[in-house]
Formats: structure tokens, C-alpha cells, sequence
């Protein structure tokens, strides 16, 4: 698996980002229909369209020590992560991995497991010490994927972009 960050300045105008892997993007979004429901981050998950797919990741960019990041095997994307070197709460000391998506087609073939490997690996060979991320309450299989690779329930508190009740995980980034 090869992983790639989105260059910030692709996403300045929401549109800007080439047809191809806008449409890419796009397709790995409109893959997962349930999880589209649940978030509630498209008007209407069984119709999202490319520029929905880069306004959200401009909106993610424009936030301070965000990167997007993805993922492709074989030539194909397969996944995509969103992290956040600092928490909007200067509180927190910890990262944030904000979303880490892998396209439908693709599930089960170890491409999510490694993707949040890589972005564990990054911010340990940084220095930092945790990685925090949430799930939303009513998302079991997502906090059975991410309490399988170790991470902890630390808190139950609603999101930030629009109060959705949440399970905060976290995990050690030991060295």
C-alpha cells in the first residue's frame, strides 16, 4: 500500500483537485452508504456528488494540522485517512485521526488496519505519545475495528462539528 498526503493547496478554491482523483474520492465516499447515514456528513448518502466530496475535504484542510491522507493499492484508492496534529481543545495534547475510510470493495483485505498503522508510525517517529479518535455511539463495527487494534474508550462526550454522541478512544503510541 502506498500513502500519499493530499497537498493542502490542491483544495484552496473546494474544486480544484484533478477529475480523476476527485472521482476516485468520490466513489470511495458513495461506498459506504450506511456509514454515510450515520455520520450524516451528506445531504443524502445514496447521491453524493464530487463537489460535496471537495467541499468536506477543503472544510478538513482549512483546519490547522490537518492532512488528508490516501491510500492505494494497486494503483486503486482504497483508502483515505483525516488527521489532525493538534485538537481544537489546547487541552488535548494528543493527535486526532478524524476519519479513516476504506472504500466498500475493498473491506477486509487489511487496507484500514494498515492505514492506521501508517498514521500511528508517523506521529510516534514525531514524538508523540497518543493518538486520539472518535466513534460514533451508534457505529459498533467501527469501535470493534479500532478497540481490536488497541485503542481504549477514555470518554463519551457529543462531536464537535454537530453534537453526534461519541465514544473517545485512545491509544498508547509507544516507542
Amino acid at each position: 500500500m502506498i500513502v500519499e498526503a493530499l497537498a493542502p493547496k490542491a483544495l484552496e478554491d473546494g474544486t480544484a483537485l484533478p477529475g480523476a482523483l476527485l472521482t476516485e474520492l468520490t466513489a470511495l465516499y458513495a461506498s459506504d452508504e450506511e456509514f454515510q447515514r450515520l455520520s450524516g456528513d451528506f445531504p443524502d448518502p445514496s447521491d453524493i456528488r464530487p463537489e460535496q466530496v471537495a467541499a468536506v475535504l477543503a472544510e478538513e484542510l482549512a483546519r490547522p494540522s490537518a492532512e488528508v491522507l490516501l491510500a492505494r493499492s494497486e494503483g486503486r484508492l482504497v483508502a483515505v485517512a483525516v488527521t489532525l496534529g493538534r485538537h481544537p481543545d489546547p487541552a488535548d495534547p494528543d493527535p486526532w485521526l478524524g476519519l479513516l475510510m476504506v472504500h466498500a470493495d475493498e473491506r477486509g483485505a487489511g487496507h484500514g488496519r494498515r492505514l492506521a498503522t501508517h498514521v500511528e508510525d508517523r506521529f510516534r517517529a514525531a514524538g508523540r505519545t497518543g493518538l486520539r479518535l472518535a466513534v460514533l455511539e451508534d457505529n459498533p463495527a467501527g469501535l470493534a475495528f479500532w478497540t481490536a487494534l488497541g485503542y481504549e474508550e477514555t470518554d463519551r462526550r457529543p462531536d464537535l462539528a454537530r453534537g453526534r454522541p461519541c465514544v473517545v478512544l485512545r491509544k498508547e503510541l509507544a516507542s
